[in-house]
């Protein structure tokens, strides 16, 4: 993003200070590093920016609260802004998750994705097959208005979300 949009900046967040230093290197070798930070932080509690642009790229099923997570967006968020959400593809129902793929992300949802919410408090374990419907609700209870499927691929769902 960095590299397509040169006239912005951009801060990466993470709580893994090793990803946080291949996020440096990666960022040095493509020639971005003057207009790119990485700060060691959580999801809910990364400073206010004012920006213009919140991506959750396959993360926020991971999270021990995700409406916390959704909240401090949209309290940080400039006016006009948008969350670009990406999340493993999931239909709202479990009967219509049957695929090779969905058997793939429940498997690795109860072992990775669930454990580490739960390693986190839990407040709301939501897993990698989530569904668009309580992904958008969790937005609606941080004060969202607008949750939008955006595109779809077979592996992941694309949201744009507004005030």
């Amino acid at each position: 993003m960095a590299q397509a949009f040169p006239n912005s900046r951009f801060h990466g967040f993470d709580t893994h200070a090793g990803s946080l230093d291949e996020a440096r290197r990666n960022a040095a070798a493509a020639g971005v590093a003057g207009r790119v930070e990485f700060s060691l932080t959580r999801a809910d509690d990364y400073p206010d920016g004012g920006y213009g642009l919140i991506c959750f790229f396959d993360i926020l099923h991971d999270l021990g609260d995700p409406v916390a997570a959704a909240r401090h967006a949209e309290k940080t968020l400039a006016p006009g802004g948008t969350v670009l959400l990406v999340e493993p593809f999931a239909q709202d129902q479990v009967k219509d998750n049957l695929s090779p793929v969905a058997q793939l992300y429940y498997s690795a949802s109860t072992t990775i994705c669930c454990a580490h919410a739960v390693s986190e408090g839990g407040a709301m374990v939501l897993g990698a097959q989530a569904g668009q419907a309580r992904l958008a609700d969790v937005f609606r209870k941080a004060g969202f208005t607008h949750f939008r499927r955006a595109a779809e691929t077979p592996f992941n769902f694309i949201f744009e979300v507004r005030r």
